[in-house]
């Protein structure tokens, strides 16, 4: 097979399949069309542990929390090159600035309050000249795994060369995050800049709709636009919640990605992976290559079946594509990936787990979709170029070593999947004989299942809570640990900086040698509220 080149134009796609046709919902046709050979042959973890919480402000010891714990930075290295997290403004005047931004996103409606339209949205595109048609777009939905496949996929396009916008939720640590361009988060300056040249339409908007636009819509808005402004080559976007209605719907993406579907957001999306899959189905489009990860039985069908309707060209893990071998390697894993176009070996990507493996997998599979191959193109993707965009994969707040003496292990998982995924990680990658658990989830989670999937794991569980208005009562997740884990095994700290101290004490007290550590989880806020915690941001 022949290389595609480094720098591949996108323009060398059949523009038949570019994916930009009105999304049409036809009766189905009798069968729906394979890429590539017939061969036979995951989070945002953070599936909208979501949104940033915008029903009222944090609490008071969120000053704390941004400051850092002196006694908690100890024993904590300098961040890596890698680390693109970014912090607060270094100059008063834009941080002041971008605080007041940040105050008028969250006086609107809030991410969790859904209204299941797109109206407001197509009126905001309508007013500012459909941005998000300037560019071409890879989609993302799913419930596991959404953010990771996003950052894979963005970093193996940059390195083909092409200039990439990128926008993903929740945010971990600064609002910033959400929108990226060329691979870094984007400047706090132009992010308020964004936001005033579009806050004029925003209140036209407004003005004609029944409800105003939401915090999720305006930052939506606000990342078509700069994307366009940029211009990008291509943009990479996760949805918000399930698909059909998701605010970032109004794109056409010539490819569509559904990572892993689980159970969450039960009371909004269904009570089976099949009935979500209905609406998260809704993000492939006509004439749309849809990138399928392996799926529960009945959201298969679903997701099939929308295919065979839209006329949707498909791409399965398992069959079309996959990760055919793979091996525990120092700081990560070292894979064997199945593309659209054949075979990659010698991948190595520096994050745990068979979960990440099988992102990998899917990244690789929309990339190869991207620019045609398995339809247009019968060859591979330059192998170089590929391994080394995943050598410089970095997901932060998934299995992030935070610091050493004892191990400090940081993980967004939120729903039962992501923690029985993140529980086989620990298992695979560290040597850990006494784990100590922070926990702090969100209240309107599967928490009984979250802390059943983690039992087996750990020694230990420190109950705690993040900041934010939708953290569960700390009495309340203390009574649930407790009938998982027994009284001896449950320690309760409301604060969490005094819980991360607990912890990290307990795995002190098993000595130096042990292989004592901590995994601290439960939610994207604890997640991100403890790497402020243990100085990174």
């Amino acid at each position: 097979m022949n290389d595609l080149p480094r720098g591949a134009d996108p323009a060398d796609r059949d523009p038949d399949d570019a994916g930009f046709d009105d999304a049409g919902f036809d009766g189905p046709d009798d069968a729906g069309r394979l890429v590539g050979d017939a061969h036979a042959g995951d989070a945002d973890y953070a599936a909208l542990d979501g949104e940033r919480p915008v029903e009222g402000p944090r609490e008071a010891d969120m000053a704390v929390i941004e400051a850092g714990s002196r006694t908690l930075r100890a024993g904590v290295g300098a961040p890596s090159a890698a680390d693109d997290m970014p912090g607060r403004p270094a100059d008063p005047a834009v941080d002041r600035e971008l605080r007041e931004v940040e105050a008028e996103l969250l006086g609107r409606w809030p991410e969790t309050k859904l209204d299941p339209s797109l109206v407001r949205m197509r009126a905001m595109m309508d007013v500012l000249g459909e941005p998000q048609r300037g560019y071409p777009s890879i989609h993302i939905t799913g419930t596991n795994g959404k953010t990771t496949t996003a950052r894979m996929i963005e970093r193996l396009l940059l390195a083909f060369e092409l200039r990439v916008g990128r926008y993903t939720s929740p945010h971990v640590q600064a609002i910033t995050e959400r929108i990226s361009l060329d691979g870094s988060p984007i400047a706090a300056e132009r992010f308020i800049e964004t936001y005033r040249d579009l806050q004029p339409y925003v209140e036209m908007v407004d003005a004609a709709q029944e409800h105003r636009l939401s915090f999720f819509e305006v930052i939506t808005s606000m990342a078509y636009a700069a994307f366009a402004d940029a211009p990008v080559d291509v943009a990479v976007v996760e949805v918000g919640m399930g698909g059909s209605w998701d605010a970032t719907n109004v794109i056409d993406a010539q490819v569509a990605v559904v990572t892993p579907i689980a159970l969450d957001h039960t009371d909004r999306l269904g009570t089976t992976p099949g009935e979500i899959a209905v609406e998260k189905s809704g993000i492939v489009k006509k004439g749309a290559t849809a990138v399928l990860a392996a799926q529960p039985a009945d959201a298969a069908h679903t997701l099939l079946k929308r295919a065979v309707e839209v006329d949707a060209t498909i791409a399965r893990e398992g069959a079309e594509f996959g990760v055919t071998a793979r091996e525990v390697a120092v700081g990560g894993q070292l894979l064997t990936l199945r593309g659209l176009g054949g075979a990659y070996d010698q991948v190595f990507l520096p994050l745990h787990g068979e979960h990440q493996a099988q992102n990998a997998a899917v990244a690789l599979a929309a990339v190869e979709a991207f620019f045609g191959i398995g339809q247009v193109h019968q060859r591979t993707l330059d192998i170089d170029t590929v391994r080394a965009a995943f050598a410089a994969v970095t997901s932060p707040g998934r299995l992030e070593v935070m610091r050493r003496s004892p191990t400090v292990v940081l993980d967004a998982a939120h729903n039962p999947a992501g923690a029985l995924a993140t529980a086989a990680a620990v298992r695979e990658a560290f040597d850990f004989t006494h784990l100590v658990g922070v926990i702090g989830p969100s209240r309107e989670k599967d928490v009984r299942g979250l802390l059943e999937a983690f039992e087996p794991v750990l020694a230990e569980v420190v109950v705690t809570r993040n900041s934010t208005t939708r953290a569960m009562d700390v009495d309340d997740l203390a009574a649930l640990a407790v009938e998982v884990f027994g009284e001896d095994r449950v320690q309760v700290e409301p604060r969490l900086d005094d819980a991360l101290e607990a912890a990290i004490t307990l795995a002190e007290d098993e000595g130096a040698y042990s292989g004592a550590g901590v995994l601290v989880t439960g939610s994207v806020f604890t997640v991100g509220e403890a790497r402020l915690l243990l100085g990174r941001g």
